[in-house]
């Protein structure tokens, strides 16, 4: 039988590690996680919250960081959290 080894990647930790401490993480940094995180999964903002400021909000992280590929949205994602982790 061969054993899979499935290596969890700094990404996808630095985003459990976001969905553990949503309720404390400031709301300007959390509209760029969410901008970053959006990015990194090749997505964009698809204006369904029945909340239109807060929808507004997004499109507009989303807008600032929809230059960035893959790869850089995710480094910026990890190097945020990072510096987040530190503020704890």
């Amino acid at each position: 039988m061969n054993d899979v080894i499935v290596k969890t990647t700094d990404f996808e930790i630095a985003a459990a590690w976001v969905t553990k401490n949503f309720m404390t993480i400031p709301k300007d940094d959390l509209l760029r996680l969410y901008a970053f995180y959006k990015v990194a999964n090749g997505m964009r903002h698809e204006p369904n919250n029945r909340q239109p400021i807060v929808s507004a909000f997004k499109v507009n992280a989303i807008m600032q960081a929809t230059h960035l590929s893959s790869d850089t949205a995710k480094r910026e994602y990890v190097g945020l959290v990072n510096k987040l982790k530190q503020k704890d």
